[in-house]
């Protein structure tokens, strides 16, 4: 399938962010071309990401990596979902000072100790999951609810792997702890952008994603196609969809084109 020749029925695109737009350090290789080409067609484009921050600090990004606000419709993120569900209540928080600054700005109280919730947008810088041990043993004791702002596990960040709020809200359910989930797989997300693309028919949606614990078996339950971008966080790997479902084309990139899947 060449991205930039889609068929006419996709009027509105969901489009992920890491590994497939840009890596953290740049935009990679064909994406403006292929953006430049959907907006020519008259083809609605959402950035539609599991980062735990605001919309705006992903713009933000967007453009200090030179990236043209005119080539897409909007930003639709995990964390602005996780925070309209604990905006104006005290909730304890783990992740990167420049997560704590941007969410709090947006409205998240913080409380450093006596919390029953928990907004978990990702690991500090550098920290593995076995970091938190002791603190996921702490929060299962006191039954804290853990509202996960990212569900993804990992990213490639300027050519390294980063662990996310996803895998630490894994090992806190595999000790018995609460989770609560926001962003892709999940439908809010879905319903969200849709709402926010002007409500078109599913046949009319097209997901484009690289995750497959999260864009593709997001799309799979939310009943609209995908292609799938095999060259982004699984590269190398064999990739396995939901029973009974699967993309309409894999391609290596968003910038090239491959043949339709079977």
């Amino acid at each position: 399938m060449d991205l930039t020749a889609l068929p006419e029925r996709y009027r509105l695109i969901f489009c992920d962010l890491w590994g497939c737009v840009h890596d953290g350090r740049a935009i990679l290789p064909g994406v403006r071309e292929t953006l430049t080409a959907w907006r020519q067609q008259g083809r609605r484009v959402l950035f539609v990401t599991n980062a735990p921050r605001s919309a705006d600090a992903i713009r933000a990004q967007l453009l200090r990596l030179d990236l043209d606000p005119a080539l897409d419709d909007g930003i639709v993120t995990a964390g602005e979902a996780g925070l309209a569900a604990v905006r104006g209540r005290p909730v304890g928080f783990c992740g990167t000072e420049s997560d704590r600054a941007d969410l709090t700005a947006r409205g998240l109280v913080i409380a450093e100790d006596g919390y029953d919730e928990l907004a978990c947008a990702g690991l500090d810088v550098g920290e593995t999951v076995a970091d938190y041990d002791g603190r996921l043993a702490t929060w299962r004791s006191a039954d804290v609810l853990m509202h996960c702002l990212n569900p993804d596990r990992i990213v490639h960040h300027m050519g390294e792997v980063m662990v996310c709020a996803g895998a630490l809200a894994d090992a806190y359910e595999a000790l018995g702890g609460r989770v609560i989930w926001y962003g892709k797989p999940y439908p809010a997300i879905y319903e969200h952008a849709l709402a926010l693309g002007g409500s078109p028919a599913k046949h009319a949606v097209l997901a484009i994603g690289d995750g497959l614990q999260t864009d593709m078996a997001g799309a799979a339950s939310f009943g609209i196609d995908a292609v799938f971008v095999a060259g982004g966080i699984h590269a190398g790997e064999e990739a396995r969809f939901a029973e009974g479902w699967a993309p309409v084309a894999i391609v290596a990139s968003l910038g090239t084109s491959a043949q339709a899947s079977a």
